[in-house]
C-alpha cells in the first residue's frame, strides 16, 4: 500500500480500528492500496471514503472532497465510486459523480484559466509557461507562439463539446487575432508586391560564422499565383496567418505585445545561439542597421516589417476549427452561427504559401516550415515580398486540416483555386507519411526542394519524392530536427485522426504499423511510473533499410499525453488500453497544484554562458564574447537564476517541473478524448 500525497498537502495516520485509518487534512492524496481484509477509511473534513484494494486519488480543498478512481471501488460519503468515475462531495450540497476523463479535462480547464495559476497574463493572452525560466524554442516562458494559441483554441473546442458553451471559442479566436495575426497597420506596404518576382534569392549558410550572406539575384525564382487570387477574393492585400512568437510582457525590451524573432541563420543555429530582434526593423534598437546586417549584408537596409508563421500552428487552429463545427453540430446547433468559421477559411486560404517552395520555383503540396512575408515601411520606392518553405517536415503535416478545407462547406476557402490545392495537399501528405514510414514503423524526417538551402544538385543515391530530396533532418541540426519523439506523437495523432474521418486505408495502414511500434517502446513500471522515448536515432534511407532506435527516455507529460491521444485516435483495443495506463499513471504521478508536470532535469541550461558568434565588425552596442543570457539581461533579475547557477557550480543539473501550456492542453484533451471515443 502507498499514499504519495502533493506537495503541501497534510495527512495525519491514526490508530487502526481495525482497519487502517488516516485523515486527509488537505490537499492532494494518490493511493494505491494492496488487498485489506478490513476497509481502510481516509477521511477528509468533509467526507470518508471505504476501500479494501483500489488506486485512486482523493484531494481536499474549500469544503470540497474530490475522489477519482482508476482501479477498483470506493465508497465516498454513501454513493458507490467504480473505476473511470470521479465523485465530489461539498458542504453545501449532496455528492456527485462522473466521468473521470471527462472531470479531470474541466479540472484542468479550470486550472488554466484561474488568474492565481499564471497561464495567462494580465490581458487574456496565454503564456508559453507559467513559470519565466524555461528555455525551448521560444526562450523566455512568459512569450507566446502561434502553437500556445492554437492549442488554447483546441482546449475551448473540448471545452464547447463537454459543456455546450462555445462562447469561450470565439473569444480565443479573437485574441488570437488580435496577438498574432499582424493588423493592416503593420505590414503596410503590400500592396507594393510583385508577384511576378516574389523576392530576391538569399542563400542559407552552413555555419553561423558565415552571416551576415548576401543577396544573389542571378539565382532565377518562380512566380506567385496565390497574390492575385486572395486580392481579388478578399480585397486586401494582406494575409491572415499567424507570426509566431509575440513578446507579451516586453521581456526582450523592444515593446509590450510586439512580435519578434529569433532563429534567422541556418540549420546550426540552436536556440542558445540565435539573436532576438524585432519584427518590424525601425533602427531604434541594435546597430545603425538595426539588426538587419546581423543576417544580410547590404549597406543600405531601409526599415521594414517581417513576419513568419509556422505552418503547422495555423494549422492546427484549422483542425481545432473543424472539430468545434462538428461538435456543435452534433449538439443540435448551428456552428456558422457560434463559431468563427469564415476566418478560419480564411486562413486556410492564406495558408496555401506553405505549400510553395520558398522562391516559388514548385509547388510541392507539403506543409512547409514556414512562410514569410515582408516589405518596406516607407511607401517611396517601397517594395514587399513572400516565400513559402523549401523544407517539409513530417512532423507538420497535418491531414485532417486539409481535408476538412476540402470537404467541410462552412470551412472551405473562398478562393477558387484553394478547394484543388488542399485536395492535391491531402493526397501528397498521406503519400509522404508512406513513403517515409521506416521499417519498425516510426516516421523519418522530411525533404527539400532545395538541398543545402542553395539549390543544389541532390547528391548521387539520395532517395527522392516528386522531386525533393530526403533529408533525414529537415531545417535544423542542432539539436536534429526530428531526433525528439514528440514529433511522432503530433503528427501521427492527425494522421490517426484522419484515417478514420476518411476511411483511408492506405492511411489507416501506415497508422497500424507506427502504433504497433510506439506501443513496444513505451514502458509501463512496476513502481506505478512509465517512460516513453524522448531522443530517436535513425539509420538508413527511405527503401534502402531506414531503421529507427530509441536512445533516452522521458516521463514528459506532454509527450506522453500526445502519444495517448495518437493511441485513442488510432483506437484498436491494445491502444486504448495503453493510453489509459499513460493517463491514469500520469494524473496519479504528476497531478499538483498548477496542473500536471513531471521533474525535468536541464542539463542544456550550461549553455546560458556560452559565447553567441557575431560579426566582429558589427556595431550594435553588445560587447564581442556576448553570451546568450548577455543578449538577455533580464534573465539576470529572474529569481530562478541563482538556483540554476548553484545547480551548473555543483556539477548537477537544475530541475524543473514545468507547466507549458501546450503539455496542460495535451493532457486535459487525452483525458476528454479517451472519456468520449468509446461514446
Amino acid at each position: 500500500t502507498t499514499l504519495r500525497l502533493a506537495p503541501g498537502a497534510e495527512l495525519l495516520v491514526e490508530k487502526s480500528d481495525p482497519g487502517k485509518r488516516a485523515f486527509l487534512k488537505k490537499g492532494r492524496l494518490a493511493v494505491e492500496i494492496a488487498k485489506q481484509d478490513d476497509p481502510m477509511i481516509l477521511r477528509t473534513p468533509d467526507a470518508e471514503t471505504r476501500v479494501l484494494g483500489t488506486r485512486f486519488m482523493l484531494s481536499t480543498e474549500g469544503g470540497t472532497t474530490r475522489l477519482e478512481v482508476t482501479e477498483g471501488r470506493v465508497r465516498l460519503a454513501g454513493i458507490d465510486v467504480a473505476p473511470g468515475e470521479a465523485a465530489q462531495t461539498r458542504r453545501d450540497g449532496p455528492p456527485s459523480k462522473r466521468s473521470l476523463y471527462e472531470e479531470r479535462f474541466l479540472s484542468l480547464w479550470m486550472d488554466l484559466h484561474d488568474p492565481a495559476r499564471g497561464y495567462f497574463s494580465a490581458d487574456g493572452i496565454p503564456y508559453h509557461s507559467v513559470e519565466t525560466f524555461i528555455i525551448d524554442a521560444p526562450d523566455f516562458g512568459h512569450l507566446t507562439t502561434s502553437e500556445t494559441l492554437s492549442y488554447w483554441l483546441w482546449l475551448e473546442a473540448m471545452n464547447g463539446r463537454l459543456t455546450g458553451n462555445w462562447g469561450p471559442f470565439g473569444r480565443a479566436w479573437k485574441k488570437m487575432e488580435e496577438t498574432l495575426i499582424p493588423s493592416a497597420a503593420r505590414q503596410p506596404t503590400n500592396d507594393l508586391y510583385n508577384p511576378a518576382q516574389p523576392a530576391t534569392f538569399v542563400p542559407e549558410a552552413d555555419r553561423l560564422s558565415d552571416y551576415p550572406v548576401s543577396m544573389d539575384p542571378t539565382v532565377s525564382v518562380g512566380q506567385d499565383r496565390l497574390f492575385a487570387e486572395l486580392r481579388a477574393t478578399y480585397g486586401s492585400p494582406d494575409l491572415y496567418v499567424m507570426h509566431w512568437l509575440c513578446d507579451v510582457d516586453d521581456f526582450y525590451g523592444f515593446g509590450k505585445r510586439e512580435f519578434v524573432n529569433t532563429f534567422q541563420r541556418g540549420p546550426r543555429e540552436s536556440v542558445w545561439k540565435t539573436i532576438p530582434h524585432p519584427s518590424t526593423e525601425t533602427f531604434a534598437w541594435g546597430g545603425p542597421q538595426g539588426y538587419l546586417d546581423l543576417f544580410l549584408k547590404n549597406e543600405n537596409h531601409v526599415q521594414q516589417w517581417r513576419f513568419t508563421g509556422a505552418p503547422d500552428a495555423d494549422a492546427r487552429a484549422i483542425q481545432a476549427a473543424y472539430w468545434a463545427a462538428t461538435w456543435a453540430r452534433a449538439q443540435g446547433k448551428d456552428p456558422a452561427a457560434l463559431l468563427p468559421l469564415r476566418q478560419a477559411a480564411k486562413m486556410g486560404d492564406a495558408l496555401r504559401y506553405a505549400l510553395h517552395d520558398k522562391y516559388f520555383k514548385t509547388q510541392h503540396h507539403l506543409i512547409g516550415w514556414s512562410q514569410g512575408w515582408g516589405g518596406s515601411l516607407e511607401r517611396t520606392n517601397g517594395w514587399a515580398w513572400r516565400g513559402g518553405s523549401s523544407h517539409a517536415h513530417f512532423g507538420y503535416q497535418n491531414p485532417v486540416a486539409a481535408w476538412a478545407l476540402v470537404n467541410e462547406p462552412l470551412l472551405r476557402p473562398d478562393s477558387p483555386g484553394a478547394a484543388a490545392d488542399w485536395a492535391a495537399s491531402l493526397a501528397r501528405q498521406v503519400e509522404f507519411y508512406r513513403w517515409l514510414q521506416s521499417e519498425d514503423g516510426a516516421i523519418a524526417g522530411g525533404a527539400t526542394a532545395s538541398v543545402n538551402g542553395r539549390y543544389e544538385a541532390i547528391p548521387d543515391g539520395t532517395p527522392t519524392f516528386h522531386g525533393l530530396a530526403f533529408v533525414d533532418h529537415p531545417v535544423f541540426l542542432d539539436p536534429p530536427s526530428n531526433e525528439w519523439f514528440g514529433w511522432q506523437a503530433w503528427s501521427m495523432g492527425r494522421l490517426a485522426q484522419y484515417a478514420s474521418l476518411a476511411n483511408d486505408p492506405g492511411a489507416r495502414a501506415v497508422v497500424d504499423k507506427w502504433a504497433a511500434w510506439a506501443r513496444k517502446v513505451v514502458k509501463l513500471k512496476a513502481d506505478g511510473t512509465y517512460s516513453v522515448p524522448s531522443t530517436l536515432r535513425w539509420s538508413g534511407r527511405p527503401g534502402a533499410g531506414l531503421r529507427v532506435t530509441p536512445v533516452d527516455e522521458t516521463q514528459d507529460v506532454g509527450v506522453a499525453a500526445a502519444l495517448a491521444r495518437a493511441l485513442i485516435a488510432h483506437g484498436s483495443a491494445e491502444s486504448r488500453a495503453l493510453a489509459r495506463e499513460l493517463l491514469d499513471r500520469m494524473w496519479l504521478q504528476y497531478r499538483d497544484d498548477l496542473g500536471v508536470s513531471n521533474p525535468e532535469p536541464r542539463a542544456d541550461y550550461s549553455k546560458i554562458h556560452e559565447k553567441v558568434e557575431l560579426p566582429p565588425d558589427w556595431r550594435g552596442g553588445v560587447k564581442p564574447g556576448a553570451t546568450f543570457l548577455d543578449l538577455r539581461p533580464n534573465y539576470r533579475k529572474d529569481p530562478e537564476l541563482a538556483r540554476v547557477e548553484q545547480s551548473l557550480r555543483s556539477g548537477k543539473p537544475p530541475v524543473f517541473r514545468y507547466h507549458r501550456f501546450w503539455a496542460q492542453v495535451e493532457v486535459a484533451l487525452a483525458n476528454a478524448e479517451f472519456s468520449r471515443s468509446g461514446k
